[in-house]
């Protein structure tokens, strides 16, 4: 199966061709904004190395959120385009599930996996899964010391959890993993455990956007 995978939804622009497992290329671009005058052109730069072109993708997958509203709108409309134009079906895939599933099986070791993800405010989006990564409780929005934590041997991962360190400092076995945006291979990965859905993906945001339009209202 080939999947060409997307991310621009925390600090990073990111993209991945992979066939049946096997990463074919990658780019990875550091930058709060500019996504899209960067994305369309690291998409056509991994699949011109990949060898491949959108004919011979069997589906397409993104980040879908939490993270940046303006990459997360980004990343989503190029899917959706790149998508539609393509003839092929859309993978969402959360920024949570993005981050934990980076967590090599050796350094989770039974250990539960808690993901924050960087809101730029005072709140952190978390989510907890359980060490075979299966998800175990609705997405949290909380400042770092109020945070619910599961019980037990505990990993925090994702580009938040250096902001947890001082909530930890009672837990009796924790340990942090930061990561400093998600990897779109590790996206491709999991879209190609999923069967498509019936329509295109759309964004999980959390909490309302920063910006509003005239009038007082919100995108």
């Amino acid at each position: 199966m080939k999947i060409l995978a997307l991310d621009c939804a925390t600090g990073a622009c990111s993209t991945a061709v992979t066939a049946d497992g096997t990463v074919l290329a990658r780019r990875d671009v550091a930058m709060a904004r500019g996504q899209s005058e960067v994305l369309v052109p690291m998409v056509l730069a991994t699949l011109e190395e990949a060898g491949l072109g959108f004919g011979d993708l069997d589906r397409l997958a993104v980040t879908v959120g939490p993270g940046s509203f303006t990459g997360l709108r980004i990343g989503l409309a190029t899917a959706r385009a790149m998508a539609l134009a393509a003839g092929r079906p859309l993978i969402g895939v959360t920024t949570f599930e993005a981050f934990a599933h980076a967590v090599p099986a050796g350094r989770r070791d039974g250990r539960t996996v808690l993901v924050a993800v960087e809101s730029r405010r005072a709140e952190l989006f978390v989510q907890g899964f359980a060490p075979d990564l299966a998800p175990m409780e609705a997405p949290q929005v909380a400042p770092p010391g109020q945070v619910r934590l599961p019980e037990g041997p505990l990993l925090v991962a994702g580009d938040g959890a250096e902001r947890m360190a001082g909530a930890l400092a009672a837990h009796p076995d924790a340990r942090i993993a930061a990561q400093a945006a998600p990897d779109a291979a590790v996206v491709a990965r999991i879209a190609a455990t999923r069967e498509p859905g019936g329509g295109m993906p759309g964004p999980l945001y959390l909490r309302a956007p920063d910006v509003t339009l005239p009038g007082g209202t919100r995108p």
